[in-house]
């Protein structure tokens, strides 16, 4: 998303439900047998219309889009903020996002690829990394908070987007070879859960002149159902664990309607850009390994474009239907999963919070819903704004709000703080049970990162000498008085008065003899080197 002007063709309005229901029923499912918390264990599969895990139990993806890899800077935007991306990241999980969609162009991947717009002083752990290396750094922190991660191929250059998989400067063979390049980057990462082989694909041309994105035309230039099972099959040919996401196109025909023509007859219906599944039932995507595919297409409000749906007397209530036609009948009827890849709104209209609240509720409540992932979290998103405020830190909590109650947060991930809407420090509760004390002792070393006005950057890393593994393990230091604490990462970091606690996180609660773990943090005031720093209360 985030570049589209408007949809062209005929857009028509479809049978609707009854008038003056304000809240789409949920989609009907049946309680799981079993269900994972946050995102589960290990790779994931599916069954049915489910998305499961390696144990079998029902995965929900509730993620966000965090764009910028695929502009001209070749990564994430807000780099440049204030914020550092540690911290962004960890306001996503606080906030219930256990997925997070990273829209990439393949001219991030060339080698030699520049990444641009970082502020090297409050990310000077990026400096001078490639786009693929600081994507690499995303990705084993979002899986330390137990998040999981899908790529985006969002453009084949960062000029724009294309209606077809490839255009004269990049071919099926680049897009198909970077996607198994990064297959294999990353095999035997289960944070990277999947490829979204194609972000919208869409009409092109006037029909019968059709020069775009169709789906079951059988024409191999043009269809992407087809080129969906030949990129799908290239990447689980390599990397058989990854789920396979395909978005829908907007015109069946690859081409838009001569509503000029006085003949409603020939006029088809289409949708949103990738949002056009209906053809999918009829045609679908066939894939070498079973059970990896899932279908993702994408939904907008008045902010984007006000289709004619929009201005029915009954909406609300004819948007299910709708829902329906386009592609919620693939989960309605068991065929696939749904993972709603993009939906975003300003909400400056008032049709936009009725739209969210009811699409929202058709996805259903709990595991069983459909998954999806918000765009965005950038506040750079021209038509539709994002989660996070310009300033990078603080939220939009009436989206928020919405999107709360579908939210399942990651489990298995280290917590940390991160500012709250209202931009102060989030704290948590000690713990009830003493942390067991070292057998042995500790060294600790501070390296101070950055400093500017108001504030700096540190790491201090805190080695387990003794003989004996400190499960699970909790470091404690002070400050001066009016030195506050900002961020942290790599263990739970909470202050009280000038004390700093930074607990183990699930993911890594043992110490073993020898080890040693870095905390970082950012923090507020004068710049000042950790004092009486001790392990489990063990002075190093």
């Amino acid at each position: 998303m985030h570049r589209r002007t408007a949809l062209g063709g005929a857009l028509t309005a479809l049978a609707t439900a009854a008038a003056g229901v304000l809240v789409a029923a949920a989609v009907s499912t049946a309680p799981a047998a079993a269900a994972a918390g946050g995102t589960g264990t290990g790779y994931l599969h599916t069954s049915g219309n489910k998305i499961v895990d390696s144990t079998g139990a029902t995965v929900r993806l509730t993620g966000i889009n965090w764009f910028g890899m695929e502009t001209d800077n070749k990564t994430f935007h807000g780099l440049w903020s204030s914020n550092p991306w540690r911290s962004q990241l960890d306001t996503m999980a606080r906030l219930g996002y256990n997925t997070l969609r990273i829209p990439y162009s393949n001219d991030a991947l060339k080698a030699g690829a520049t990444a641009t717009g970082i502020n090297d002083f409050v990310n000077p752990d990026l400096i001078g990394l490639s786009p693929l290396q600081i994507l690499d750094k995303v990705i084993d922190y979002a899986g330390s908070k137990g998040m999981r991660v899908i790529l985006d191929r969002h453009r084949p250059t960062s000029a724009g987007q294309s209606p077809l998989w490839y255009t004269s400067t990049v071919s099926e063979a680049t897009w198909i070879n970077d996607w198994k390049m990064l297959a294999q980057r990353y095999a035997g990462n289960t944070t990277v859960i999947g490829a979204d082989l194609h972000n919208e694909p869409h009409a092109e041309g006037t029909n019968p002149a059709a020069t775009g994105a169709c789906w079951g035309c059988g024409d191999t230039a043009r269809d992407w159902r087809l080129a969906a099972e030949r990129a799908g099959n290239a990447i689980l040919g390599v990397q058989p664990n990854w789920l396979i996401f395909v978005e829908g196109v907007s015109c069946p025909s690859g081409g838009l309607s001569n509503v000029w023509d006085n003949d409603p007859s020939n006029d088809e219906d289409c949708g949103w850009w990738g949002g056009n599944l209906s053809k999918a039932g009829q045609f679908p995507v066939r894939l070498n390994v079973a059970n990896r595919l899932v279908y993702s297409p994408h939904e907008y409000a008045t902010s984007v474009y006000r289709q004619a749906w929009f201005d029915d007397p009954t909406y609300p209530a004819n948007m299910p239907a709708i829902w329906d036609k386009y592609w919620g009948y693939l989960y309605k009827q068991n065929i696939a999963p749904i993972m709603m890849g993009e939906f975003g709104t300003t909400l400056q209209d008032p049709k936009d919070k009725i739209w969210l609240q009811n699409l929202m509720a058709y996805t259903g409540t709990g595991v069983n819903g459909m998954s999806f992932t918000y765009w965005s979290w950038n506040p750079n998103s021209g038509d539709t704004g994002g989660i996070a405020n310009d300033d990078w830190t603080t939220i939009n909590q009436p989206k928020q709000d919405i999107l709360t109650p579908y939210l399942i947060p990651p489990t298995g991930g280290g917590g940390t703080t991160s500012p709250s809407p209202t931009g102060t420090p989030n704290t948590s509760p000690a713990p009830t049970t003493p942390p067991p004390p070292v057998t042995g002792g500790c060294t600790a070393t501070y390296k101070q990162i950055n400093s500017w006005s108001g504030g700096f950057q540190g790491e201090l890393t805190v080695k387990n000498t003794g003989t004996a593994a400190v499960n699970p393990w909790s470091a404690t230091w002070t400050w001066p008085s009016g030195v506050t604490l900002a961020s942290g990462w790599n263990a739970t970091v909470t202050q009280s008065g000038t004390t700093v606690t930074a607990a183990a996180p699930a993911w890594a609660s043992s110490l073993a003899p020898g080890a040693s773990v870095t905390v970082g943090f950012t923090a507020n005031g004068t710049a000042a080197t950790p004092g009486g720093v001790k392990l489990n209360g063990t002075a190093c």
